[in-house]
Order: structure tokens, then C-alpha cells, then sequence
């Protein structure tokens, strides 16, 4: 199907969502399978667009959930007509707090009783109440509380003797970070394609019971070493990179630093949604931990 002149005019301009550029042609081809198939939903869309696209993740999974906030956003911009959603968005449910993640006695054992072997992974084994209670226990411990993950994502949680004692996650990085990216060296395309190999570790917290020296970095050591592994079982591949934000006012972040993540700089403190570039948030230590010894090659190429 040829374009006419208006469509080229309106698809001419590249558009930056999410970190990414889509260009000119890119958007053609967006907007032709969406007006080939005016009578599907949002949700069928996406798919639609991710088999067109090639929008597929390494264990074959479609992209359609970062394809819908795409789809939504180029709707909003007036570049695409999408059909109403059949479903007024939900809210999410506030985590239920209960008996299940009251404190607990404290308990008595050395770092070195923790391994490998303490971790279990809770996202992506179909285990729904084990995935709910830990989003209760880090709703109830963190100090930033329990946050929906977007996109591939490893919760585990570390056990002693049959009872959790700590929460980590990791997730996609974030977009731009300034020190990271000139630590890295690479440029905007470079980035763009090679951002999904830097997971950021998204939630850590110990329970306040747990009273154990050096605990923190040994499980930050353990984490990383076997990250990779978790990663390419769940997702098809390995990534290359870790990062985390600390909150500089109430942390000191030296527990990553004993497990020899780097710091190599603050944020601005100006967080995600800073549009007018005013600073207000609390500045964060930014660290980062190679998974492999070329990590700054491999993500520039």
C-alpha cells in the first residue's frame, strides 16, 4: 500500500518515547497496520504490531506491553487514531499488609551461612501467593514501599531456614543517567540498542530483625553472581551490566561498595517526570557492578 502525501507529511518528523527514536519509517509502518485493522482492540493491536515490527524479546515473547505504551503515546500526539479502551483503567490495589510479614524473632547466623542457594526466585514461576508476599514484605519494609514492575523483571527472596529474610529485584535500567552513560561511553543509538543489558536493582531490603554484619554486601556479591544466569534462563539473554541509586540523605550506599560496586557519580535529583528541570528530589549515588570484564565494550557495540 502506497502512502499518499499527507501520510508522508505526517509521518516525516521522528519521535522520541521511552528513550527510543522512532523514525519516519518506523511510524509509516505503525500507522499502516494500525488503519488496516480498524475493528481490533488496543491489546490485539500491539500484538499486530510487534509480529509486523519485529518487536520480539529473546525467549520469543512479544514486546506488546512496551508496544502498548508506544501505541498510546503516538495516539496521544495525534499520529496514530486508536479505539477506545474497552475498560476504564484500574488503579492498583493497595498492598494488604498482614500476620504473614509481622516481624519475627531475631535470628542468629553469620553471612557466610547465606549462598547461592538461599536465593528463590518469585516472579515467573506461576507461585501468585509467594509473588504477593513479597510485595507485602517490601510494601511494608522499604522505605519506598512496593512498585508495579514494567517489562522483564527477577524478584527473589532470601530464605534461612524455611523464613525470608531479605528482598531484592531487578529490572530494566533507567533511560538516560548521565554519569552511567559517560562511564560507559557510548552514544544515544548505541544506548538506545543496547540499554535492555543494564538491569537495575530496583528494590533491596533486609528485615528489620535481621541484625547480621556485612550481611548487606554478601548478598549484593551473591545476587551478582548469578544474575546472568537467572536472567538468560527467564529472558534468553545475559546482561552485562547492574546499576543502583542510593538516597544519598539516607543511606551511605557502603554496602554496595564492600561488594565492589562503583560509584561513579549523583543524580541532579531531579527524577523521571522533571519536565521543567527543577531540582527537588533527594540527590542519589549512582553505582554500577560489570558482569563480565568488557561490559563498556559490549554495550557501545
Amino acid at each position: 500500500m502506497k502512502l499518499s502525501l499527507l501520510e508522508k507529511q505526517e509521518a516525516a518528523t521522528a519521535v522520541r518515547i521511552r528513550g527510543r527514536t522512532f523514525t519516519a519509517e518506523e511510524l509509516s509502518k505503525i500507522k499502516l497496520l494500525v488503519e488496516r485493522s480498524p475493528g481490533e482492540h488496543r491489546f490485539e493491536l500491539s500484538k499486530r504490531v510487534c509480529r509486523g515490527l519485529g518487536w520480539i524479546q529473546p525467549n520469543g515473547r512479544l514486546k506488546d506491553r512496551s508496544c502498548r505504551d508506544v501505541l498510546a503515546r503516538l495516539h496521544e500526539i495525534g499520529i496514530i487514531h486508536l479505539p477506545n479502551p474497552r475498560r476504564p483503567a484500574v488503579r492498583r490495589r493497595p498492598v494488604q499488609i498482614t500476620e504473614r510479614s509481622a516481624p519475627k524473632p531475631p535470628a542468629s547466623f553469620g553471612p557466610r551461612d547465606i549462598d547461592a542457594a538461599s536465593f528463590r526466585i518469585v516472579s515467573g514461576t506461576g507461585n501468585l501467593d509467594q509473588e504477593r508476599l513479597w510485595n507485602e514484605y517490601v510494601e511494608r519494609y522499604h522505605y519506598l514501599g512496593y512498585g508495579v514492575p514494567v517489562g522483564p523483571h527477577i524478584k527473589y527472596f532470601v530464605i534461612r531456614e524455611g523464613q525470608p529474610i531479605a528482598c531484592l529485584s531487578f529490572a530494566g535500567a533507567a533511560w538516560r543517567v548521565e554519569a552511567r552513560d559517560r562511564w560507559i561511553g557510548w552514544n544515544c543509538k548505541e544506548r538506545e540498542r543496547n540499554l535492555c543489558y543494564v538491569l537495575n536493582n530496583t528494590r533491596f531490603v533486609i528485615f528489620p530483625w535481621i541484625n547480621v554484619r556485612n550481611l548487606a554486601s554478601r548478598l549484593l556479591a551473591l545476587a551478582a553472581k548469578r544474575i546472568a544466569a537467572d536472567w538468560q534462563r527467564l529472558y534468553a539473554y545475559q546482561p552485562l551490566l547492574l546499576e543502583s541509586f542510593v538516597d544519598s540523605e539516607r543511606y551511605t550506599g557502603a554496602c554496595y561498595r564492600a561488594a565492589n560496586w562503583m560509584l561513579v557519580g549523583f543524580t541532579k535529583g531531579r527524577g523521571k517526570l522533571d519536565r521543567d528541570f527543577r531540582a527537588h528530589l533527594s540527590k542519589k549515588a549512582i553505582l554500577l557492578y560489570p558482569l563480565t570484564k568488557d561490559a563498556t565494550r559490549c554495550l557501545r557495540g
